[in-house]
């Protein structure tokens, strides 16, 4: 079972944290939120060539009562991590287990002697129903270069781990994403699909499927027209049609690309939106990458952090798009309602969720992000929370937000060439119980050069529930051609 990470100087200085043995958990004080914590993981790693301790980006899936989390353990400040972390509930998320994935790195444990890769980075999470499977999907580096994807895989509910599988070799590949067929009724249930770019391709979108629990994969493959983007989050429908949510190349326009043949080919991208991105202050590295999930009826949500409903671009809302035509076209872009729009607040790093036994009308989310509140701040002023708001009618309305915890402050976070991190994306999932758990990055005061920076979930799952606050729809866009084109010339890289 998990054991308690956190020093004496956590709690002296900051009560509003809990400390956590599994499922254990201390409650936060009511100046900041009355909402208790969990941790569910922290970096054990000694290696002098990356930072410790840091915890980044994670990622989480649900199938039953059983949460996957994975994440970075271990940041390097030019790219990836020592290794990839895990922590698994079976029941529900109440009490974790955790450890981190053999055989990548090394510095992996067991350690890899000349370990065949310096990091990794990137991790995502899948299950597999057809094959009692789960899979974790990361990115391999060579010094600071993409040098494929791996998969790494469970067969005891993600209690342990194999030694990676390759599912591609190339270098030069970058934020790789995992996603299976659970659908018994689908011609393709059992398939799972990995997709990535190659940024030394100019961010070329390529997908691999796999048709046996993730222990092989096909040749890779890209759109048509071999289209540029990043992020992309594969989602599938209970026809068996994959939808793949994300970003141009330069991240100023979200769109969609599909197979409905089972990954033998895939479409171009449909632009759903242009974006418009308010820089956040502080040097908070965070960009408008898409969080896509699909209730049970296969209608598909993508979120994003975007300003257009903001005066002047000032702050980021949450908003978010959805489709029930397998990603066809697209409704207005809506703004989650977590405050006013003259509220001085940015918003940014979604992780969206949506419980796949509920649809249409009635569909439930629960939406879970990082906050300021306040836009204009600087590295020495700004705060950071986290905060959730969920809707029990598929975003028509939505309860009022719940601060989760905070505040924190930048120079506590893992530093990057790309600026101070908590993750370029967070994620939450519903259990088997219709409650949902956020897995997110919380930090506390540094130790001169040592972080405190560790994975953290809500104590207890969050409950959707009937709000009457509606967002704002936004006028439609004019979409200019070109948003999405063959080997873009603005490679961009996300290690």
């Amino acid at each position: 079972m998990i054991v308690s990470f956190l020093r004496a100087r956590w709690a002296r200085a900051w009560l509003g944290i809990a400390a956590a043995t599994a499922g254990v958990a201390v409650a936060a004080t009511p100046a900041l939120a009355n909402v208790a914590l969990t941790q569910i993981s922290s970096d054990p790693f000694t290696n002098g060539t990356s930072q410790h301790a840091t915890q980044v980006e994670p990622d989480t899936f649900s199938f039953g009562s059983t949460i996957v989390s994975t994440f970075q353990s271990g940041r390097f400040f030019d790219g990836g991590a020592s290794d990839i972390g895990f922590a698994t509930s079976t029941d529900g998320g109440s009490t974790w287990t955790h450890g981190f994935l053999p055989g990548i790195t090394n510095v992996s444990s067991p350690v890899v002697p000349n370990g065949p890769f310096d990091r990794v980075s990137d991790p995502s999470v899948a299950f597999d129903a057809a094959h009692n499977v789960w899979l974790i999907s990361s990115l391999p580096l060579t010094g600071t270069n993409g040098a494929g994807v791996l998969v790494s895989r469970s067969t005891d509910g993600g209690l342990t781990w194999g030694n990676p599988v390759t599912v591609n070799g190339d270098s030069g590949t970058d934020k790789n994403w995992t996603a299976c067929d659970n659908t018994p009724a689908s011609p393709f249930f059992g398939h799972c699909y990995t997709e990535w770019d190659n940024n030394a391709q100019g961010n070329l979108i390529q997908m691999s499927t796999s048709t046996d629990g993730g222990l092989t994969w096909g040749a890779k493959m890209t759109t048509p027209s071999r289209q540029a983007g990043l992020g992309g989050q594969p989602v599938i429908d209970p026809n068996g049609n994959v939808i793949v949510p994300i970003d141009n190349a330069n991240e100023t326009a979200v769109g969609a690309f599909r197979s409905t043949n089972g990954g033998a080919s895939w479409s171009d991208v449909t632009t759903i939106a242009l974006i418009r991105s308010h820089t956040v202050a502080g040097g908070l590295r965070s960009g408008p990458l898409p969080t896509a999930e699909i209730d049970g009826a296969g209608r598909v949500f993508v979120a994003w952090q975007d300003s257009r409903f903001r005066r002047a671009g000032k702050a980021n809302d949450i908003v978010y798009s959805s489709s029930t035509n397998v990603g066809v076209t697209w409704s207005a872009i809506t703004r989650v309602p977590i405050d006013a729009t003259n509220s001085g607040v940015d918003h940014f790093i979604p992780g969206l969720a949506v419980d796949k036994s509920t649809s249409g009308a009635t569909a439930h989310l629960v939406l879970t992000y990082y906050f300021y509140p306040v836009a204009n701040c600087s590295a020495g002023t700004c705060q950071l929370d986290v905060g959730t708001i969920s809707s029990t009618n598929g975003g028509m309305t939505w309860v009022a937000a719940t601060m989760v915890t905070g505040p924190m402050t930048i120079a506590w976070l893992a530093d990057t060439s790309q600026g101070r991190m908590v993750g370029d994306y967070i994620s939450t999932s519903f259990n088997a119980a219709g409650t949902a758990h956020g897995v997110f990055a919380v930090a506390a005061p540094n130790n001169g050069t040592v972080f405190n920076e560790a994975m953290f979930t809500t104590a207890a799952a969050v409950t959707s529930a009937a709000g009457g606050i509606a967002g704002e729809v936004a006028s439609a866009d004019h979409i200019p051609p070109g948003i999405y084109v063959a080997n873009h010339n603005d490679p961009h890289s996300w290690h």
